[in-house]
């Protein structure tokens, strides 16, 4: 049985309406204007991924919270997951943009980056 979404792509500015047709987890799509949409619309339609993007606490400075990012995608469902086993990171300075903080979170072959210099003089 084919299940229809409708979706707006995020992939470029001209955010085309997309029409994604499911069936047995394979997706078509219609509606891009670009190869880039009909990617995007197929797989945010069957298994939608992000980016993560949050903190984590610091000791050590003046500054309570690093901004931090993951490096790639991870599904949307293990988000939540993602965020508590990221809960008990903490980072002591020096840390510079683009350390990686955490790796493989979740086993997914994922990093959680520094987006953030984070120096001895943050006291």
């Amino acid at each position: 049985m084919s299940e229809r979404k409708e979706l707006t792509c995020i992939e470029c500015p001209r955010g085309c309406r997309l029409t994604v047709e499911v069936d047995g987890g394979r997706a078509t799509v219609s509606g891009n204007a670009c190869p880039k949409g009909a990617v995007w619309g197929a797989q945010e339609a069957v298994a939608p991924m992000r980016t993560l993007t949050t903190t984590v606490a610091v000791e050590g400075s003046a500054r309570k919270r690093l901004p931090v990012r993951s490096d790639g995608t991870i599904p949307l469902a293990r988000l939540l997951d993602a965020m508590e086993a990221i809960d008990p990171v903490v980072v002591r300075p020096p840390v510079r943009r683009g350390d990686v903080v955490a790796s493989d979170l979740l086993g997914l072959g994922v990093d959680l980056v520094a987006t953030d210099d984070l120096l001895g003089e943050d006291r």
